[in-house]
């Protein structure tokens, strides 16, 4: 079982010191992806960094501001291009002269967050996010009394970055790992195979702390990071069994394997279940009639 944390103090709006060099500002958008909205992470004092600027909310714009009031924004970083967390870097860099740093939107991302009959996934994705810096992995990034190092995780979305705190041994972790639910793998832009490398990768960093975009911070990280992983592969496990039951489809599974989920979030379901079957099929333990994709009929190899 994940041990999931979904208590969480704060009010929107409001600039929480929520460690010696990290404050937080959540804007109003809370939902089925984004749990209680969007967590701003504003790191260091005087020359800072803010790491997803999040949606673009007028009232959220104004209380970054408010936070940000007398300091000046060095860095912009964003962890990957969905509408809850790059939007607003733009205009916030208009505003503060910033630099953005990340990893541009892949120009195929198509209807990646987009389900059965278009069903919505995800808060949608920011198609023509570009950062003025092009991060690569192991990349530093300082300012007074800060250093951070982007490490890419693709998975959630082929361009996904988290962000190291040297000086506090933490993980500015996006949606890469959350505290409050696991995270969604939407095809094509999603991949699972790549998902259990970055798991493993962020794992033998050895991070004290976790700091999700949304909900609360990860204290005990390796047990995390386990319980994680061995969802995944527990998931993996019914996936086999249920085709070893003769049961082909991927929409004949999600409500049974999903039965204890909202069912708002069975499109999302269904998305994750096809990337478990695409790295399946990669692996040669799965084959479908054609392309692996929501419709086709998949059974195992004899």
């Amino acid at each position: 079982m994940i041990p999931y944390i979904r208590e969480i103090e704060f009010e929107y709006g409001r600039c929480d010191q929520v460690s010696p060099l990290i404050r937080r500002v959540i804007a109003r958008n809370p939902g089925p992806f984004t749990f209680t909205g969007t967590g701003v992470y504003i790191v260091g004092s005087g020359e800072v960094a803010v790491i997803d600027p999040g949606p673009e909310i007028p009232e959220h714009l104004d209380a970054l501001l408010a936070a940000l009031k007398g300091e000046r924004v060095t860095h912009i970083l964003v962890t990957h291009h969905h509408l809850d967390h790059s939007p607003l870097a733009r205009p916030l860099a208009d505003l503060t002269g910033a630099t953005i740093y990340g990893r541009a939107a892949p120009s195929d991302h198509g209807e990646a967050s987009r389900g059965p009959e278009g069903a919505g996934l995800e808060e949608g994705a920011d198609g023509r996010f570009r950062p003025d810096v092009e991060l690569v992995d192991g990349q530093v990034l300082s300012g007074p009394g800060w250093t951070l190092e982007a490490i890419t995780t693709p998975g959630h979305t082929s361009n996904h970055v988290c962000f190291g705190l040297k000086e506090e041994n933490a993980l500015f972790c996006g949606d890469h790992i959350m505290g409050w639910s696991t995270t969604v793998i939407t095809p094509p832009d999603g991949d699972m195979g790549d998902y259990f490398a970055s798991l493993d990768k962020v794992k033998t960093r050895g991070f004290d702390t976790l700091w999700p975009t949304h909900g609360a911070p990860i204290r005990a990280v390796t047990p995390f990071i386990d319980a994680y992983i061995a969802h995944r592969r527990a998931r993996e496990a019914q996936i086999l069994d249920a085709l070893a039951a003769g049961h082909g489809q991927i929409k004949a599974m999600v409500p049974v394997l999903y039965a204890a989920v909202d069912p708002r979030l069975h499109p999302a379901a269904a998305m994750s279940v096809l990337a478990h079957m695409q790295q399946l099929v990669r692996e040669g333990r799965v084959v479908c009639d054609g392309a692996p994709d929501l419709d086709a009929n998949y059974s195992l190899v004899a």
